[in-house]
């Protein structure tokens, strides 16, 4: 029997707390079903009987308070909501515990921005991270130790698990379904619950927002020109030149910033204008590759799969309802 313990914080999200909670005990029912044992015992924790979520709207009642966990096998931490620095203030009293029961062999893993609260017991120190892509710049500000993947739905790493944003993260539920089970009971759970198993990507929902919360206002101003002209064939050595900088000192500079190079960011402001382009008009895919800068139809459309995980013409499909 594995012990499953799904962290109640303050400030959770209710769905994150109640949907771990519903999936592994469906699990159990599928295998009851089958002839075959229950094999999860989930239980609800947390350092009080009642929390009040959702603006105090829900309460809900733990099944054991934190000291009365001996060990455990699992441990989930739920996304929370409002400032993730007060988040995590008002959470602190559980980073001792998520870390103790990891020591003694539990498995940690964070739904969404639980990443947050799983960060700061400095268990993911040194390994890789998934949270919300919208995120992604606070989490890399607070936690530089961390390796963020930007835009994956599920990292694993030394039994340190966490997913990507929002209903990312029952791709993440469904892959420990899997390692605790088998592919055939994750299959079944998937097509019970309506997911797309195999999902590993947040990048066709990522909307690319240029990281300024720095203090480095000549880096901000080269951004805002990128932003202003990404129709331009615009070069580094131009920009570093109308902004009085080295090049080198200019790219590092820049990188440090924004935490993408000048090619990235130009890239990532471009592609981002062209789905906008594609979600909004009946433009065809030259049109809007031309309409952002590009001239090599092979070029734009391998950066355009980069970065969203789709062809062009997959984007369009997908979002643009005015195609028939």
């Amino acid at each position: 029997m594995k012990h499953i313990s799904i962290l109640v914080p303050e400030t959770a999200v209710i769905e994150a707390v109640a949907d771990p909670n519903y999936i592994f005990n469906a699990v159990n029912q599928f295998l009851q079903v089958s002839g075959k044992p229950a094999l999860f015992h989930v239980e609800l924790v947390a350092n009080t009987k009642d929390v009040r979520l959702g603006n105090k709207l829900f309460s809900v009642h733990a099944d054991k308070l934190l000291q009365e966990v001996d060990k455990t096998d699992l441990i989930f931490i739920p996304a929370l909501s409002g400032d993730m620095t007060n988040a995590i203030e008002q959470n602190k009293s559980a980073i001792p515990w998520i870390v103790e029961q990891q020591k003694n062999g539990a498995e940690v893993a964070s739904l969404c921005v639980g990443a947050f609260l799983l960060a700061s017991t400095g268990l993911l120190n040194g390994k890789k991270c998934s949270t919300h892509w919208s995120f992604a710049n606070e989490f890399r500000a607070m936690f530089p130790e961390v390796e963020l993947v930007d835009g994956s739905i599920i990292t694993e790493d030394q039994g340190i698990y966490s997913s990507g944003g929002a209903n990312s993260y029952w791709n993440l539920l469904l892959h420990l379904v899997e390692k605790y089970t088998d592919r055939d009971t994750a299959i079944l759970a998937a097509k019970y619950f309506a997911i797309d198993i195999d999902r590993d990507s947040q990048s066709s929902f990522m909307m690319f927002q240029g990281q300024k919360d720095h203090k480095d206002e000549e880096i901000k101003k080269a951004q805002e020109f990128i932003e202003e002209h990404f129709q331009e064939k615009i070069t580094v050595e131009q920009l570093a030149e109308k902004f009085a900088i080295g090049r080198r000192s200019f790219e590092r500079r820049f990188k440090k910033a924004t935490n993408n190079t000048i090619v990235e960011y130009t890239q990532r402001v471009k592609i981002e204008a062209a789905k906008r382009s594609f979600e909004s008009s009946r433009k065809n895919i030259n049109e809007v590759m031309f309409d952002v800068g590009y001239t090599d139809t092979k070029a734009f459309r391998d950066i355009f799969k980069k970065v969203t995980g789709m062809t062009p013409i997959e984007y369009r499909n997908k979002y643009n309802k005015q195609v028939a």
